[in-house]
């Protein structure tokens, strides 16, 4: 009678959790492939934080220490808008709105506590939706002939996101047994091939980001057959620099050829070209005053006067953004703002890192969202080097909503062992 009634109990508690499930799985399927994927999922998350709240309280009540840090650098960015409201006028309540929906995103982690959903969730719509967005996209360029295609946003974001999300499939590996393993492989070459096809380059320092952090972790995996399918994974996303159909070596090409052409005084006005001038103008706005955090309209101001006296060329005043995050925050909030940024990458890395360092001798697959979410924040902080990844909504949003979804799945897995200890 025990067993019945303790079956019954997993059973009630598997429906429950279903509409999370559920959410777990879309997040990620729907991010690339529809226009409504990270609104409508982070409504939903929301509304099952707020209607759980007895189920999740007590296991908040537990973790709360062990994310303080995290919550902290994401509090700490609204802290910022409003100062920077206090010092300009021309800041409108909308500055708010990013800062505040990122930290909304911890109802993520509250409904993951809640609901206790299954990690291959997570897994199946990682894998799912680089596939889907690989075909969207390689119909977009090979069967429309768009050379530079975005599905329903614009190139670089679209490739960055897709391959974050295939290197983020590839830490199923340690949660997959057996033959299931290839299919993290194939989410990964999804996101490869995907990543390619919208001719993005920036992305491309974080496959060796994440080459060093499996052959760190590497250990963890189960079997040969995993071991040799993360491998492959990791040189297929290299390989495609000899694959002519691919583009990737005439993109490579292209940018070596511009900067060498910008570096000998010549044409600046080529992809890497702009680059190049914006970050040399932000260098000197920094150099003036480090500590300074001046408006939108200064920072335009400045960059025009540099323009009049012969300093930059024109076309940094059409720029929206400086190609860079660590540029673009220091510009706009000077060191202050570059520490505050940082925190909100730095903060869910250590919280990673730590649970890597603790739970070396736990089974692989309760640490596999540690490992996923260290993919996610280094392919961020490498999407920056080139590009403002945290410029749109969507991929501001995307990088929270996850963030909080993996450290969601990581303490329940703390849980899951400390119950079977």
């Amino acid at each position: 009678m025990n067993k019945t009634f303790t079956n019954k109990n997993i059973l009630q508690d598997k429906i429950k959790s279903l509409p999370i499930t559920g959410l777990v799985f879309l997040l990620p399927l729907l991010t690339l492939t529809t226009s409504f994927g990270v609104g409508l999922c982070s409504f939903g998350f929301l509304l099952a934080a707020l209607l759980s709240w007895k189920s999740w309280l007590p296991a908040w009540r537990r973790h709360a220490p062990s994310v303080r840090g995290v919550l902290l650098a994401f509090a700490l960015c609204i802290a910022f808008a409003l100062a920077g409201m206090v010092l300009h006028d021309e800041l409108r309540m909308r500055t708010l709105e990013k800062p505040t929906r990122m930290l909304l995103a911890v109802t993520v982690l509250l409904a993951v506590l809640a609901g206790r959903p299954s990690r291959k969730a997570l897994w199946w719509g990682l894998i799912a939706g680089t596939m889907a967005s690989a075909v969207f996209i390689c119909y977009q360029r090979w069967g429309l002939g768009i050379d530079r295609p975005g599905g329903l946003i614009n190139a670089i974001t679209f490739g960055d996101i897709v391959l974050c999300m295939g290197l983020m499939s590839l830490a199923a590996v340690l949660d997959f047994h057996g033959r299931q393993a290839i299919w993290p492989w194939l989410g990964a070459l999804a996101g490869l091939l995907a990543s390619v096809a919208t001719g993005t380059r920036g992305g491309w320092i974080a496959i060796l980001f994440a080459i060093v952090l499996f052959l760190k972790y590497g250990h963890m995996m189960r079997g040969r057959l995993a071991k040799w399918l993360a491998l492959l994974s990791l040189v297929l996303l290299v390989s495609t620099y000899f694959i002519e159909q691919t583009g990737a070596r005439a993109r490579l090409k292209q940018g070596v050829d511009d900067i060498a052409l910008y570096l000998d005084g010549g044409n600046a006005f080529t992809n890497m070209g702009v680059r190049l001038e914006l970050w040399k103008g932000a260098a000197t706005l920094i150099a003036r005053d480090p500590w300074r955090i001046p408006s939108p309209s200064q920072v335009r101001a400045d960059l025009r006067a540099e323009v009049d006296a012969g300093r930059l060329q024109p076309f940094v005043l059409d720029a929206e953004h400086l190609h860079n995050d660590i540029l673009q925050v220091t510009v706009y909030g000077g060191l202050l703002g570059l520490l505050t940024w940082f925190a909100t990458l730095a903060m869910p890395f250590l919280f990673f890192l730590r649970i890597l360092r603790t739970h070396e001798s736990a089974p692989p697959g309760r640490i596999a969202p540690a490992l996923a979410g260290m993919l996610l924040v280094v392919s961020y902080f490498s999407f920056g080097l080139t590009e403002v990844i945290f410029w749109s909504n969507l991929s501001s949003m995307f990088y929270a909503l996850m963030v909080f979804l993996m450290i969601g799945l990581c303490l329940n897995a703390h849980d899951e062992g400390s119950a079977h200890d």
